[in-house]
């Protein structure tokens, strides 16, 4: 027979749960932004983080690594929390949005590589170069600018006037 007080009530100290949801949370928010912009490809960071945690969380909950169904519920909770959260703060303030969602950063500009910029975000010229090819640009002189977006794509606009395109960044591309 099943333990229904057992199932239901916590075992962990609720703010325990609150404290380490907030922390890993941040903590890999901060890396993700920092270091993978580009790796995540289509899906957000901040979208990426969510799923990732949430099925971490619940699957602790439902393989009774936690002995209580609320601990997982709880944590579950902390993580979609934050993410509101920085959505929200976001959405108020545009200095955190700054932050939060960075903003495109320019790799080419009328046609001249802007290597500082490339540098920063660990991209070759041949990727650059590969990027373009698949969005049907032959050569760099037809392009004004090539922006790698907050999620990792890349937005070129060519000379002609043409519409931007956008397509994933490198562990994007299929």
């Amino acid at each position: 027979m099943a333990d229904w007080q057992r199932v239901f009530t916590p075992d962990t100290p609720l703010l325990e749960i609150v404290v380490r949801g907030s922390v890993i949370y941040l903590a890999l928010f901060l890396l993700l932004r920092v270091l993978l912009k580009r790796e995540s490809g289509t899906t957000g960071v901040t979208d990426l983080l969510v799923i990732v945690l949430i099925a971490d969380a619940a699957q602790n909950g439902m393989a009774d690594d936690y002995t209580s169904v609320t601990d997982g519920i709880i944590l579950v909770s902390v993580i979609i929390g934050w993410s509101y959260l920085l959505d929200a703060v976001a959405y108020r303030w545009p200095a955190a949005a700054r932050i939060i969602h960075p903003r495109p950063l320019m790799l080419v500009r009328d046609g001249r590589i802007l290597r500082r910029n490339m540098r920063r975000e660990l991209v070759t010229e041949e990727e650059l170069l590969g990027q373009l090819r698949e969005q049907g640009v032959a050569d760099l002189a037809d392009v004004r600018e090539v922006r790698m977006e907050s999620d990792g794509q890349f937005s070129v606009i060519t000379r002609g006037g043409d519409q931007p395109h956008k397509k994933p960044g490198r562990r994007g591309a299929a």
